[in-house]
């Protein structure tokens, strides 16, 4: 890893996020079938302000995990979310084609 892309890791940054006080909500990419923008592992970090590094998809998807993850924040309990779309209506959802994620999301701390 370069010393830019440790930077952009969303791990470290959830790591120092926390250890500026605030609250973190962590999404990962925990299943995928078909075509998927993001591999499995994928992780995006969101603070309760609505800040967020990393990505587990892309378009509206990742705008809704975004939505979730402030929830699990409030209250404290993990959610696990599915996303699925046809090739016929993947680009306007985000999605590069057809495919299905699974992404589970945790607050942090």
């Amino acid at each position: 890893m370069t010393k830019d892309s440790l930077r952009h890791d969303p791990l470290l940054i959830a790591e120092e996020w926390i250890g500026e006080g605030r609250d973190v909500a962590i999404a990962t990419v925990v299943e995928t079938w078909g075509s998927a923008p993001r591999p499995v592992g994928s992780h995006l970090v969101i603070d309760r302000d609505g800040n967020f590094e990393g990505s587990v998809s892309g378009g509206c998807v990742e705008g809704a995990v975004i939505t979730e993850a402030l929830d699990v924040l409030d209250s404290r309990q993990p959610k696990m979310l599915e996303f699925g779309v046809a090739d016929e209506t993947a680009w306007r959802v985000g999605l590069s084609c057809g495919g299905r994620i699974r992404v589970y999301v945790e607050r942090l701390g």
